[in-house]
């Protein structure tokens, strides 16, 4: 009995774990966020409707997410490196398409600090850095809101439950604001990013962690990373569609990997496998800051790309529409 009774509460972990019982019942923090972003969305049709008239960009460019201008996203507080710091070639004397124009060459002038909106710049210096966070919040349309909180109320959901809200909270937004941090550096510059895809992405990457962690009592682990594995080239391959930006998604990944290692709740069956499991956590965070604040100050310097000049090509087939990925 004494022996039983020891085991119990190790064996009780692992059949709940094979019956995806977790910490918590309810998924409320995604619950939460999910009704925060389809708010906000609302307001993003009725700030669109306000400028054009339409819920939908048609003119001059058609939205293919079906949803708000590009300039209309960046009032709102989309990514865009001209509003967050000085950008060579970009000046604040930058002339933008203002939000209700809809001619093609635009006949309605606006200044860069208008477009950023939020009351402008202090002295006249674009430092807009809370569009590192803001984006999370924003959607380019109805497709872009629509499949994320799919993936949202499905596998972040799951995540939340088995994680803990603390823990699930931290590795969401750890992973969302990397995702823009990232993108931040290497994207185009005149490519304004919004969406929830690098948090989600990041919790995509924490199923990742469960799965090499629990390889022993996952059902099929074999036929479940070949199938993880293609959900994560098919997420990969949309990063490439416009208004979608793969540096959310690859940076959202890649910081849910180190998060999840930090706090995903892990069952260990033996010494060995919970000391290897306690250096991964210990290693995973000092790593996570240590690239936060190596990409966070190559954001500010002049030049970010020149840290990785082929990095761009990450979320960006090369046209004459976008300059051949030139910015």
């Amino acid at each position: 009995m004494f022996a039983n009774s020891g085991r119990y509460p190790l064996q009780q972990r692992i059949e709940d774990k094979k019956r995806g019982i977790g910490r918590q019942k309810y998924p409320v923090v995604v619950w939460v966020l999910t009704a925060a972003m389809v708010g906000v969305f609302i307001y993003e049709l009725v700030v669109q409707y306000k400028a054009q008239g339409t819920v939908v960009s048609l003119k001059p460019v058609v939205n293919p997410m079906l949803g708000p201008s590009q300039t209309a996203l960046i009032q709102m507080g989309a990514r865009f490196p001209p509003c967050m710091k000085d950008v060579t070639g970009v000046p604040v004397s930058t002339n933008f398409a203002c939000a209700n124009d809809t001619a093609n060459p635009p006949d309605r002038l606006c200044t860069l600090e208008t477009i950023c909106a939020f009351s402008g710049f202090n002295n006249a210096t674009p430092n807009q850095w809370f569009r590192f966070i803001t984006p999370i919040f924003l959607h380019a349309g109805f497709v872009h809101i629509i499949l994320n909180m799919l993936a949202q109320l499905t596998v972040s959901a799951q995540i939340e439950k088995e994680m803990g809200s603390g823990g699930f909270l931290i590795t969401y937004f750890a992973a969302g604001i990397f995702g823009n941090v990232l993108g931040a550096n290497f994207a185009l510059v005149g490519a304004p990013s919004i969406g929830a895809s690098g948090a989600i992405f990041g919790t995509v990457a924490v199923t990742w962690v469960d799965l090499f962690a629990h390889w022993k009592y996952t059902y099929r682990p074999v036929r479940r990373l070949v199938f993880m594995s293609f959900e994560l080239i098919i997420g990969v391959a949309m990063g490439y569609i416009p208004y979608i930006d793969n540096f959310a998604h690859l940076g959202g990944f890649l910081m849910g990997l180190l998060v999840g290692t930090a706090f995903y709740p892990v069952i260990s069956t033996s010494k060995r496998h919970k000391s290897i499991m306690w250096a991964f956590r210990i290693a995973a965070l000092p790593i996570a800051i240590i690239l936060f604040v190596v990409l966070i100050r190559n954001f500010y310097t002049s030049d970010p790309y020149a840290a990785c000049p082929g990095c761009r090509y990450l979320s960006c087939f090369p046209t004459s529409s976008n300059n051949h990925c030139q910015g």
